[in-house]
């Protein structure tokens, strides 16, 4: 009789494990700290059904910690890697460039999605646009401001990072030229981009 017992937790165990793998997306995710990059410049693809999972599967991949805190509002991310969140700036996550109006657990990611979770300080208009980079012919590159509402305009001000050197960018486009590293833009006020080659 315990050994039947033993052997249902077992399959019901499995059954479970293999549920939750089955309900897992393959999403891009990339972690900016506060000062530099946490996890993922280039974002690489791990598995996760929620973008809480996906700050989890990116924890375990890049060997860093966050913490849980519990509210009357459910658990929040209150910190990752050094800083803990406090006053108006904390940690906050976007989909897709979206930053949704619920918990990142309550989130459902499918394949292909992108998450970005980030550090942010925020004022009267909301947290800070987060860049995006994208590869266009050429050498060149567009960097895109997005705001919270996943609006993208051209990055005003941005500046590409390649090889040492800095490339400023015109309207939010600029070439870099023959290079070896990977690109990445700045721009002051915004959450960095996403590294390409």
């Amino acid at each position: 009789m315990l050994r039947r017992s033993l052997a249902l937790v077992a399959v019901l165990g499995l059954v479970f494990a293999l549920a939750g793998a089955a309900l897992a997306a393959d999403v891009k995710v990339r972690v900016e700290g506060r000062t530099q990059t946490i996890f993922g410049s280039a974002q690489p693809l791990l598995q996760a059904g929620n973008a809480l999972q996906a700050l989890e599967a990116a924890s375990v991949a890049g060997e860093f910690h966050y913490a849980l805190t519990s509210s009357s509002f459910g658990d929040y991310v209150s910190q990752i890697g050094k800083y803990p969140g406090a006053g108006d700036a904390g940690w906050v996550f976007k989909v897709n460039g979206v930053s949704p109006p619920v918990g990142a657990d309550q989130v459902t990611l499918k394949d292909g999605d992108v998450v970005l979770w980030y550090w942010a300080t925020f004022g009267p208009a909301g947290g800070p646009p987060t860049l995006e980079l994208d590869r266009l012919p050429g050498d060149c590159y567009r960097v895109s401001a997005v705001d919270d509402k996943g609006l993208r305009t051209p990055a005003a001000g941005a500046v590409l990072h390649v090889d040492s050197r800095r490339v400023k960018t015109a309207s939010g486009r600029g070439c870099v030229g023959r290079h070896q590293g990977v690109v990445r833009a700045f721009a002051p006020g915004a959450v960095r981009s996403n590294s390409m080659r």
